[in-house]
């Protein structure tokens, strides 16, 4: 299945998302997403962009859930097939991580639950950590295109 596609099933599923663990599942699920693209542009993508994708993927994988903790329910991104928009992936990549922040401060804040506090918080640095890897590869498809622009490759 296509990322984009993956990546909207994943914000709609965070915001249908009610109980405090299903929401750190849901986080998981997004970093599982952002593991799975950031390999599969690691692998396909421009040359240029590949040490940033191989960051994103080792990002994801920090995020997935801690040992014993991880969902008992396959990550979507196990369906992750193509990436045919790399933009359009990133861009959506980058809003889920950022959903996933706030609906995870929203849980640390509202928890009395110390094991839950501090897996919110171990989340929420694992989407700001895959969030800035997706920033950076973003930006270097900004550069790439501006030199191809130019005449500049």
């Amino acid at each position: 299945m296509d990322a984009v596609r993956l990546i909207a099933a994943g914000r709609h599923a965070l915001a249908q998302s009610g109980a405090a663990w299903d929401i750190v599942g849901e986080a998981w699920q997004a970093q599982a997403l952002a593991q799975g693209v950031g390999g599969y542009l690691a692998v396909t993508g421009p040359p240029e962009m590949r040490a940033e994708a191989r960051g994103l993927g080792e990002a994801g994988s920090r995020g997935c859930g801690g040992e014993g903790s991880a969902p008992d329910y396959p990550p979507r991104a196990a369906q992750l097939t193509q990436v045919s928009d790399v933009r359009q992936a990133l861009l959506g990549l980058q809003a889920l991580l950022g959903e996933v922040g706030i609906a995870l401060v929203g849980v640390a804040c509202g928890t009395d639950d110390e094991t839950l506090y501090w897996q919110c918080i171990e989340s929420i640095d694992a989407a700001d950590e895959s969030s800035d890897r997706v920033r950076a590869i973003l930006r270097r498809m900004a550069v790439r295109e501006r030199g191809s622009a130019s005449g500049v490759a």
